[in-house]
């Protein structure tokens, strides 16, 4: 019975899990549901009640998603405001500043917080029969767990997208700087980037083409994308074409050097993993490979030599 509790209560605290974290990351389309409801009941001939329209929403609607935003409210009051601006700006290098804000994510950690802790007190207070120190310690366990796993996610999620952006870069100046030299503009150029290429290098891009319109200096806007990324590669070109504006140099010139950079940078990265390779394989080796062989090669023999009487003498 311990373990077909322990199971049941594995699955209820994931179900959970997984309902907090689908209601905290939901992209708000900015669309109040009460008056989507409205809008429904509004072809009736006899129009519908607030009461009945408010009973005829779901239960996520009615409850989850109020009592979670009211959650995250709460721990935004609570927390200072460098850390909700730091919490800003890794939402800005995960990409995510425009599907979640620092709100959802305190209320998504805190929810976690207390959905592990709760299902850890369950678990080695209720079911298991372990002592208090090691519940405790359990306990503590689950709660640090519910409250780094959002940002061990988003650390993960900034580290997977500066990867992809340090690998579209030297194909984007390619084409940028064909554009530039067939006698497009660098904001043209930028937009034919933009069109082509749905990724997260053409979508900041296309920011600085909204910004710009919007009456942002060129230099400004490309710093702030640069800002928005903190990619070492993306830095020096921003820093590159920033100082050829200032002094008045070519750009065709400066995307060229900056392009030929760039696939050299990209085949020395090829060639550093490729180094890497061979000391990353051993610990696999050693302790998959190897010891398979080994079986393979020494089994028969062990079992003839059983057989045989040889090893019980020995």
């Amino acid at each position: 019975m311990p373990l077909v509790g322990i199971i049941g209560l594995g699955v209820v605290a994931l179900i959970l899990i997984v309902g907090l974290v689908r209601v905290g990351m939901r992209e708000d389309a900015g669309v109040d549901p009460l008056q989507r409801r409205l809008a429904e009941y509004g072809d009736r001939e006899v129009p519908a009640s607030l009461e009945e329209i408010e009973l005829s929403l779901s239960m996520q609607e009615r409850v989850i998603v109020p009592a979670y935003r009211w959650l995250a409210r709460l721990a935004v009051r609570f927390n200072p405001e460098h850390q909700i601006e730091h919490i800003r700006h890794q939402l800005e290098l995960a990409g995510k500043s425009q599907s979640m804000d620092p709100a959802t994510f305190f209320g998504q950690r805190v929810a976690l917080t207390l959905a592990m802790g709760g299902g850890a007190f369950v678990l080695f207070f209720l079911v298991t029969d372990w002592g208090p120190t090691k519940s405790i310690l359990g306990v503590i366990g689950g709660i640090l767990l519910g409250y780094y796993l959002p940002v061990l996610q988003l650390k993960s999620q900034i580290s997977r997208r500066k990867d992809k952006i340090t690998k579209a870069l030297p194909n984007a100046l390619d084409l940028l700087t064909i554009c530039v030299e067939a006698g497009l503009g660098f904001e043209q150029a930028m937009g034919k980037v933009y069109e082509k290429w749905d990724d997260d290098l053409a979508l900041a891009f296309g920011r600085v083409l909204q910004e710009i319109q919007l009456g942002k200096r060129r230099s400004e806007a490309l710093r702030d994308m640069s800002r928005r990324m903190e990619v070492p590669d993306v830095t020096s070109f921003v820093a590159a074409l920033i100082q050829a504006e200032q002094l008045g140099v070519s750009i065709v010139k400066i995307l060229r050097i900056q392009s030929d950079q760039m696939r050299v940078k990209r085949r020395q990265r090829a060639q550093e993993k490729a180094q890497q390779a061979p000391v990353k394989m051993i610990i696999p080796m050693v302790l998959l490979i190897f010891p398979s062989i080994w079986i393979v090669l020494l089994g028969p023999s062990v079992i003839i030599l059983l057989e045989t009487g040889v090893m019980g003498g020995i």
